[in-house]
């Protein structure tokens, strides 16, 4: 995805329209400035419908409050889902959001984020201002303050704990730029805490609906490491590496917010507060909470083998991982194997190798954290039944992060990312763009070796090649990941199928 292809704010008509109807779709895809009040607002904000001559539309909050407005305390901007597209693919400035979620702003200048996605730092902070209506610093800060409001208003955190957690290096600061940005101190908004009582920190992780939530859990329960990760019907639930490897690991457990509402409830068990936007960042990537589902649909719409699955399951997300190490090792033990026998192996890796829990963790099921990359690199793993070959890549795959040659740096682009990673012994294409796919939730990932998408990838029933599968899937650009999971979920109810018809003919 180019820089000129990135998505602007809708046209006026179009957000008159949605904010007017209140439609959770357009929920994060701009919001709606009021210039009587000095508010700005979600779409989906309950409060009476401003007159159109009082409003302005920013495509970012970071816009809006360049422009003197303020959040909305009834509608709350900070649980918005991201800005979709802008997050997502080799563009600019989809590469910078992603290191700027990862803190690159924090402890470094914009020069040395611009150099690290191959541009200038003039360059960036227009494209910057084009796209989002805030530069990079901008867009950070509002990051920052409308997280640390989140938890204000959700948790009982301690509010230096806060500051901590929102990227602030003291309370003061912290309470300067608060009260600088919105006019009330951080302290304010504990008059009426909504906070919960028990002991898990709970907060509200925002979607653009539809979302296919059975689906995403059906996903990653096939494919979930026994002992490191429980997925049920209606939950996943996981073990936290701590930080410094020598506290307790925390635990955490994914489900849908109560009352239908677009948005899933995240409950964290001793999980450090320097932890919880990393924790929440990497949960809106694995559970795919900042796609924007109507430009998906509208592209794919337009492909005569998409458009029925579309029709079918109108909410299918893109499910990633939570580690990228875990991911790699899953994808080479995946390589020519059912995906029953591949969680078999990992299971066993994980139970031999992986740090165990306490025995008071208090979550039933986790047993251990999967292993790192120094715990597998010299690991003797045919002893757990891997063969030669599939053992020595993921040693190498431990040895090559370790020592830098291959990384999951959200800088790289696709194409980047892919050469690293075949470049390794034992990584074909098919592995490296599964792990850009699920490591790194790229939207465009495709592992075209795959024979399940080659038998069901053509309209008319033919089994394709490799090459014949890229050129059908290049009209499917920048969004083919997404149809491999649609694919993929088709040939897995026509296997069903064929198997319920083999059981009906034989019997008797």
């Amino acid at each position: 995805m180019h820089d000129a292809a990135l998505p602007a704010l809708p046209a006026p008509q179009v957000c008159e329209h949605a904010r007017l109807s209140r439609d959770a779709r357009f929920d994060g895809l701009f919001y709606t400035a009021v210039k009587t009040t000095g508010i700005y607002c979600r779409p989906v904000c309950p409060a009476p419908a401003p007159k159109a001559s009082n409003v302005v539309y920013y495509p970012h909050p970071a816009a809006a409050e360049a422009a003197g407005f303020r959040p909305c305390l009834r509608c709350r901007p900070e649980l918005s889902p991201s800005e979709g597209a802008w997050r997502r693919g080799d563009a600019t400035v989809a590469r910078a959001l992603k290191l700027i979620d990862d803190g690159a702003l924090a402890d470094a200048p914009l020069a040395k984020l611009a150099r690290r996605v191959d541009t200038g730092e003039r360059h960036l902070r227009r494209l910057f201002v084009e796209h989002l209506g805030a530069p990079p610093s901008g867009v950070h800060g509002t990051r920052r303050l409308l997280f640390a409001k989140q938890l204000l208003t959700e948790t009982r955190l301690p509010i230096t704990e806060i500051a901590l957690a929102s990227g602030f290096g003291s309370l003061r600061r912290f309470n300067a730029a608060f009260r600088d940005a919105y006019g009330l101190a951080p302290r304010d908004l504990r008059r009426s805490p909504q906070a919960h009582a028990d002991d898990a920190l709970t907060l509200r992780l925002a979607y653009r609906p539809p979302y296919d939530l059975p689906g995403m859990l059906a996903f990653l329960r096939d494919r979930s490491l026994p002992g490191v990760e429980v997925v049920g019907d209606a939950s996943y639930q996981r073990v936290i590496a701590p930080l410094d490897g020598a506290s307790a690991p925390g635990w955490l457990r994914v489900s849908a917010w109560p009352g239908g509402e677009p948005a899933l409830k995240l409950e964290l068990h001793n999980a450090p507060p320097s932890r919880l936007l990393e924790i929440v960042n990497r949960l809106r990537r694995m559970f795919d909470l900042d796609a924007d589902p109507i430009a998906i649909a509208s592209a794919l719409s337009t492909s005569e083998r998409m458009r029925p699955l579309l029709e079918a399951n109108p909410g299918v997300r893109l499910p990633s991982g939570w580690d990228g190490f875990e991911i790699a090792v899953r994808a080479i033990l995946g390589q020519q194997i059912s995906v029953a026998a591949a969680r078999t192996l990992a299971a066993r890796i994980g139970a031999r190798f992986g740090q165990a829990v306490p025995a008071d963790f208090g979550a039933p099921g986790l047993s251990h954290l999967f292993p790192t990359p120094d715990a597998l690199a010299e690991a003797d793993l045919g002893e757990i039944g891997l063969p030669r070959a599939r053992a020595e890549a993921v040693r190498t795959v431990a040895r090559a992060l370790l020592d830098g040659r291959v990384d999951f740096r959200p800088e790289r682009t696709l194409d980047d990312f892919a050469a690293r990673w075949v470049a390794l012994p034992g990584i074909g294409p098919w592995t490296a763009q599964y792990i850009a796919m699920r490591a790194l939730g790229h939207p465009d990932a495709f592992p075209a070796e795959d024979l399940a998408l080659q038998r069901v990838a053509s309209v008319d029933g033919a089994v394709l090649t490799a090459k014949q599968l890229r050129t059908v899937a290049d009209a499917w650009r920048p969004w083919r990941a997404y149809t491999v999971i649609h694919l993929w979920r088709d040939a897995a109810a026509r296997n069903a199928a064929a198997r319920a018809a083999a059981r009906t003919s034989a019997t008797p």
